[in-house]
């Protein structure tokens, strides 16, 4: 299939070629008929997979046809919820982009910066609102924000406002907007409770599904380092130095791990930062551009903050923390080999993490290679943390592993990190 055999508007075929597309990804074809039919839809599918245009281009071509080139008063007609100001940001850039040679307007609304920009543009009218929940419903609360003209209304990344506690503020949102609206919602993954949304929010709504979760993880070189815990920072800062990597998208379980493994690289002139939920919208959003801008060698994200992160030609990711779900690790390693590019996943698995990584192999049947060339290979007898002790040898051993906590601190004075 071809964009051309969708029926687009002239206007919105030229936008599309011009970023130099002819052909519609596999959830581009399934959702734009749906949604230019006027149906309800709900679609499961990954980043990178083109979703944002599935529900972009048929939007603009209705609302296009709608408005036309009238100058009358704009109304807001479309309300896309998303959870996180890097979404919002690459979602309104992307009705910009389809919508340049249409009379439509567009604006992006967040937190963690002032309204005032934002309620100026929305007191000028638009067409489309595109808004983080939280800042969404302040507004509405004010009195900025009219909802009764609204005919579109886009859930995006569900399962991720699931993730990130927004469920009842979308709940709220809902209430607020007209029952006689048409509703898509939009999830990298279809948990229960998604489900469970879908049914209540939508109306008879169309399903559509692509890339099965596990097909992803064929396509990307997979490497796998078996690495105790503490010498994971070392075996990172090597990797970089020796194997020359940049542009490194590095995944962590936590806030303070990525801080913390930032100031590791940093003390040795490797030009890293860190993105996640602690840092101010401003801050994350420079990183994220110096990032883009190759400004920035290696960014270390948690996985609710790099749910934002869009990069076509992303050459590394590397799990420096495992994820105990298995879907999470192939969302995180489908970040790179994106649009014909050589992508390579890099993963660390220290002891207690072995579990996980079995859960992994399953679910992605794929042989991953194992690099055994490196210098932080798990010790010989390393116990697994999750192990439970043995109680009978507890003061037997007590003067033994006194010693070597006592070794062992003198050694760590030593480390690089």
């Amino acid at each position: 299939m071809l964009f051309e055999d969708l029926s687009l508007s002239k206007s919105i075929q030229r936008a599309v070629f011009e970023e130099g597309y002819t052909q519609p990804t596999p959830i581009q074809e399934k959702a734009i008929p749906h949604i230019l039919a006027g149906k309800d839809l709900v679609g499961c599918a990954q980043t990178g997979t083109g979703k944002t245009a599935a529900f972009a281009i048929p939007i603009i071509h209705n609302l296009h046809r709608m408005v036309g080139s009238s100058k009358k008063t704009k109304v807001i007609r479309c309300l896309v919820v998303t959870p996180t100001r890097e979404l919002a940001v690459q979602i309104g850039e992307s009705f910009d982009t389809y919508g340049k040679y249409t009379n439509l307007r567009q604006l992006t609304i967040f937190g963690g910066v002032s309204q005032v920009p934002q309620v100026d543009q929305l007191k000028k009218g638009i067409d489309i609102l595109i808004a983080t929940p939280g800042r969404l419903l302040d507004l509405h609360k004010q009195g900025f924000i009219d909802f009764d003209h609204l005919h579109y209304l886009v859930l995006d990344e569900s399962d991720l406002m699931l993730d990130m506690g927004f469920i009842n503020d979308v709940k709220k949102i809902v209430k607020l907007v007209p029952t006689n609206r048409q509703t898509l919602l939009f999830s990298a993954t279809m948990p229960l409770a998604i489900r469970e949304l879908s049914e209540t929010f939508l109306n008879k709504p169309e399903y559509v599904s692509v890339t099965p979760v596990s097909s992803t993880a064929e396509i990307i070189e997979q490497q796998i380092y078996f690495v105790d815990k503490e010498n994971k920072r070392g075996l990172l800062y090597h990797l970089i130095r020796n194997e020359n990597l940049k542009n490194v998208l590095v995944f962590v379980r936590t806030k303070h791990g990525a801080d913390n493994v930032v100031k590791a690289l940093k003390k040795h002139g490797v030009n890293a930062e860190a993105i996640h939920g602690n840092k101010s919208q401003n801050a994350r959003q420079r990183v994220l551009d110096e990032f883009k801008n190759k400004d920035i060698s290696v960014l270390v994200a948690t996985d609710i903050a790099a749910r934002g992160i869009d990069i076509e030609s992303l050459p590394f990711v590397i799990n420096f923390d495992l994820p105990n779900i298995p879907e999470t690790y192939v969302h995180r390693i489908g970040r790179t080999g994106r649009a014909g590019n050589d992508g390579i996943s890099i993963s660390f698995c220290g002891r207690d993490e072995e579990p996980y990584w079995k859960d992994i192999l399953k679910l992605i049947k794929v042989n991953v290679k194992t690099m055994k060339d490196h210098p932080f290979p798990w010790k010989e007898g390393t116990p697994n943390p999750e192990a439970k002790p043995d109680l009978r040898n507890k003061n037997k051993n007590k003067t033994a592993n006194t010693s070597r906590k006592s070794e062992a601190s003198k050694k760590n004075k030593k480390r690089w990190y």
